[in-house]
């Protein structure tokens, strides 16, 4: 291949001119370049190479290192990090028994099922998960978006209750299948399309929206509208406002709501007081539930638990539908629920993988989160994923390793086990004040405004996000984060950024002439740099450009 261009420096009119020969790649065989482009896409860490050259007993131990990570660190664990991991264990444990019981109800299933996906999949994780200080449980986004989903399809949770718990346990096996199989065939990078921005905007729409919903309990309200948009909920709160109010619920949830925000304020403002917003849920709980108990608040209209089942988890293998009608809606909701429970969860793993500086595998963690999800289907529990206020709580409290989630299923076992009555006589409105100061922090502000900063039309995408979950519904909030996160990617491909460069004064820089004002242009040669590949898609943009 020949490109011909004339020397400008040392041409004379009688020179030829020159020629640049470039060289040719080896030519290989097809099979060669389609397994070096396959390795390349999907296999670019070489997950195998520790197996290279090993004795078949050393690669059934990396092998058993690879699927169950606890094999690895667990041989150096001692007595100083199981201190660190009960500490944390027991402190994200009183954090999450009352939090669980208000995310089941957001999922519209019984306070029980909460807590049973706090026991099982914490403790697969602890053996599967690559994450020191990931701490595994239900969350407000996940179950929000769960409950909102299953609804669609069986309106009325509480009269079809049996089919409803099928078709959630159904959508948990099939978001656990999509974990697994992303994890598996490497496809990680698929959640990667779902932009920082999108994230900040539907997580920030999805906590408004969760407070929305808590308002049902907070005020004691009993007819309530089953859309989630801001406006439906709204007309329903204003609505009741003449004859639905209970005042007695109301100074239980103001109380309470101010006492975990002071706590959580006091926790923010000096980090050696953490542990004060983490048993802040589990204190409110206990007074609240002593309060309406010697009071007898509940024949005053004060809305209660009531009850909670005895015993840990059942089996609920047989629940699961594999046939009929409510498949393909199991699998179509598990995929979504599985995604956005995925994006969290690597989120979150990421955030305090570099905090602690280690490395992160993504592959295998959805493989755990899957299997976790897989084993917890089976076992009446919901989609579990991380939670980011436990795990920041987790992170805080000193875990060393994921053996303060199998403290934290312990201590959940033992609640199943001989607690539950306890809460009989709990307010929902104090579950309702416990969500809604656990999702305040979903609202990331700085972060918003340092995407309008950087970004204008990331910005977008955040708040197109933002207001499709609050306006509209979880559902179209995520569709549009993920809209707006292709097209913006689409964008970048077809209508690549093009600089002009200069030359900076006494070095041999060149730059963009816009970033920097001082680099001077080389008089009759325009260094043009492209920033990105030249694809079929942007090649006539970049020749009119």
């Amino acid at each position: 291949m020949d490109i011909r261009s004339l020397s400008s420096s040392h041409r004379h009119p009688q020179d030829a001119p020159y020629v640049h020969k470039v060289g040719l790649p080896p030519k290989q065989k097809l099979f060669s370049e389609f397994k070096a482009t396959v390795k390349e896409t999907f296999f670019a860490d070489d997950p195998l190479r520790p197996f290279k050259d090993q004795p078949r007993s050393k690669m059934f131990i990396l092998g058993l290192q690879a699927i169950f990570p606890i094999f690895e660190w667990g041989r150096s664990y001692n007595l100083a990090k199981f201190r660190g991991d009960l500490i944390a264990g027991l402190t994200i444990a009183s954090l999450c028994i009352p939090q669980d019981i208000g995310y089941a109800k957001l999922a519209n299933l019984d306070p029980q099922y909460g807590l049973y996906s706090s026991f099982v999949p914490p403790l697969i994780y602890a053996f599967m998960g690559s994450s020191r200080d990931i701490a595994i449980g239900p969350v407000a986004v996940v179950s929000l978006l769960l409950g909102t989903l299953l609804q669609n399809e069986i309106n009325d949770p509480v009269g079809n209750a049996a089919e409803y718990r099928r078709l959630a346990f159904t959508a948990t096996f099939f978001a656990g299948i999509t974990q697994v199989t992303l994890g598996f065939f490497r496809l990680g990078f698929l959640i990667d399309f779902l932009s920082h921005a999108a994230i900040v905007g539907f997580m920030g729409g999805a906590a408004i929206t969760i407070a929305l919903q808590q308002l049902k309990g907070f005020l004691g309200i009993k007819k309530f509208t089953k859309k989630t948009d801001i406006v439906s909920v709204m007309h329903s709160v204003f609505a009741s406002a003449h004859h639905g109010w209970n005042w007695q619920t109301i100074v239980i949830g103001v109380s309470f709501l101010s006492f975990l925000l002071v706590a959580k304020y006091i926790g923010k403002k000096n980090k050696k007081f953490f542990w004060v917003p983490a048993i802040g849920p589990l204190i409110s709980v206990i007074l609240s539930t002593f309060f309406v108990y010697i009071t007898r608040a509940d024949k005053q209209g004060v809305q209660i638990v009531k009850h909670i089942d005895q015993g840990i988890n059942p089996s609920s293998v047989d629940q699961i539908f594999f046939n009929g009608g409510y498949l393909l809606k199991g699998v179509r909701i598990g995929i979504v629920a599985g995604m956005v429970a995925l994006t969290e969860a690597i989120a979150i793993g990421r955030t305090f993988a570099a905090m602690k500086d280690y490395q992160l595998d993504g592959n295998k963690e959805m493989v755990a989160l899957g299997t976790m999800n897989i084993v917890g289907s089976m076992t009446s529990c919901y989609v579990a994923t991380g939670s980011f206020s436990r795990s920041a709580v987790n992170y805080m409290a000193g875990c060393q390793t994921a053996v303060s989630n199998i403290v934290m299923a312990m201590v959940v076992f033992l609640t199943l086990k001989f607690l539950t009555p306890l809460f009989k006589y709990t307010p929902n409105a104090i579950l309702a004040a416990i969500i809604i100061s656990a999702v305040i922090g979903l609202i990331d502000f700085d972060a918003a405004y340092l995407i309008w900063k950087i970004d204008k039309f990331d910005f977008v995408a955040c708040m197109g996000a933002f207001f499709g979950v609050v306006f509209v519904s979880v559902e179209i909030g995520l569709l549009i984060a993920v809209s707006i996160s292709f097209a913006k990617i689409l964008l970048q491909v077809t209508r690549p950024r093009t600089a002009i460069l200069g030359n900076l004064p006494r070095t041999t820089v060149y730059r963009n002439i816009l970033q920097y004002p001082e680099a001077a242009k080389v008089p009759g040669v325009l260094i043009v740099r492209v920033d990105s590949a030249i694809y079929f898609s942007n090649s006539n943009y970049i020749k009119e450009r």
